[in-house]
């Protein structure tokens, strides 16, 4: 969540204490007020939403702790952090169980409270943008864009789906050609019918005409009682032919006929079924090229292209990359019964670098990988497939990241000065040697200021100090 968007209420009886975390807030980009108690606080989320309520835990007229049970009991889609001097840690943990976010040490270094309003931040806008998604998701993608040429797509998408017409949809493998067309069927006339799906190429052509077309009793050998096939199942509804680049042109013509006169016989029968049913179709192949080669009839291409639909890779569409990431994040964690994912701020650059030769689909099933191998609900480098890392970090190293991170995903640290780096054990210990290495290195050029070590890791405080004590590094 934007900081600017971020309202935070903090609740104090010294003022002093209020004003000068308010400064401290506002200096980093939040929207703060102030109140000297919990009565005046609920005064003013009464006119008010604030996301994010610190409050001291002992204060007159009415306490932290008492403040925290009305906000709960009030339903406010507010957090609470619980402010504690030494001697309430005890309290502050009762406080936990009963709603509060977290708690923390007033006197302590303002940066861990800072911290924490940063957690509870990404925690409220990952929700917040996958309750968007949510509403504009069909199976496992979104159809949410932030891309021009995709949303154009999807306006073309809305008027198809008003009428009968059949549509074409191209693109790569992973970008959701069947999420499109399920979405179409679902937008249309024929919503409360039967949405047939069949992947053309997945099955062999003497069975491909079968399924296609049904068969009677004896039709042939194994056919051992009747079978509905697909154009008949989708009378009423919407049939979808996934990749139909490819079949034999002898099939061609079959299907053909059949969706020209919405009329089809099974194998094995002279009877004639009538069959009303709205067609999409979709591939990743040329069709044009192919007619050029003889291998797509002419007639087929026109008859199942009247509207032609497609669908950019999602190398093309790189702003909408941070979308889905948010998304399958919080999905596979919420599967894993995973709380509070932490990502890397390494690992989200990566990911928002890379290409994804596979598309969405891609995607979805790195993201499921972080997740299953992620510990403590830390989603770390070492997690992610080299190819990706040193595919990824091709692209994106320039500039002083060059500078900084020279190595990490190709290996040059070891040429630096000063750098011990063992190449005879497995890759994970080599990586935990280079990130050590590089975090000394750091260290010595920014001696006293570890502010600026963390900043040029594009991490926290708090997940430096952690990384130091990991590597016993002073």
């Amino acid at each position: 969540m934007p900081r600017e968007h971020m309202r935070i209420l903090v609740v104090d009886d010294e003022k002093n204490y209020c004003d000068v975390l308010k400064m401290i807030l506002t200096a980093k980009g939040y929207t703060a007020d102030t109140a000297g108690n919990g009565k005046e606080a609920l005064e003013q989320m009464e006119a008010v939403s604030y996301d994010v309520v610190i409050t001291d835990l002992k204060m007159p007229v009415m306490d932290g702790f008492a403040l925290l049970k009305e906000i709960r009991r009030r339903q406010y889609d507010t957090e609470v952090i619980i402010l504690t001097a030494f001697g309430t840690i005890e309290k502050a943990v009762e406080t936990m169980k009963a709603g509060a976010y977290t708690y923390v040490t007033k006197g302590n270094d303002p940066e861990e409270l800072l911290i924490e309003v940063g957690k509870i931040g990404e925690m409220r806008r990952i929700s917040r943008n996958n309750r968007i998604l949510r509403e504009k998701m069909v199976g496992d993608y979104m159809l949410e864009s932030r891309n021009v040429r995709f949303n154009q797509m999807m306006k073309l998408a809305q008027r198809a789906a008003a009428s009968d017409s059949n549509v074409l949809i191209l693109g790569e493998s992973g970008c959701g050609k069947e999420v499109l067309a399920s979405y179409i069927h679902g937008q249309s006339s024929r919503s409360g019918e039967n949405f047939m799906e069949l992947n053309c190429q997945s099955i062999s052509e003497s069975i491909l005409e079968s399924e296609l077309f049904g068969h009677e009793k004896g039709a042939f050998t194994g056919a051992d009682k009747r079978r509905i096939g697909y154009f008949e199942s989708s009378d009423g509804g919407t049939l979808f032919l996934d990749e139909i680049g490819g079949i034999s042109l002898n099939l061609q013509s079959k299907m053909l006929r059949a969706i020209e006169n919405k009329k089809i016989y099974r194998l094995g029968s002279s009877d004639q079924i009538s069959v009303d049913f709205r067609l999409i179709t979709a591939t990743n192949r040329d069709l044009k090229a192919d007619m050029e080669a003889g291998l797509f009839r002419g007639d087929l291409f026109y008859r199942i292209s009247t509207i032609v639909l497609e669908i950019p890779p999602l190398r093309e569409r790189p702003e909408d990359i941070p979308l889905f990431i948010d998304f399958f994040v919080t999905r596979f964690a919420a599967e894993m019964k995973k709380d509070q994912v932490e990502i890397d701020p390494e690992v989200r650059r990566i990911l928002e670098s890379y290409h994804y030769p596979g598309n969405i689909r891609e995607l979805k099933n790195l993201i499921e990988r972080l997740l299953v191998l992620s510990e403590r609900g830390e989603i770390r480098v070492e997690y992610l497939p080299m190819d990706v890392i040193a595919a990824a970090g091709c692209e994106i190293e320039d500039g002083r990241d060059r500078q900084d991170r020279k190595g990490w995903a190709t290996g040059g640290l070891a040429e630096q000065e000063g750098a011990q780096i063992d190449f005879s054990g497995s890759l994970k210990e080599y990586r935990s040697q280079a990130e050590k290495a590089y975090i000394q290195q750091l260290m010595e050029r920014y001696p006293d200021d570890m502010n600026q070590v963390a900043e040029t890791l594009s991490i926290s405080r708090r997940q430096l100090f952690n990384k130091l004590v990991e590597y016993g590094l002073k």
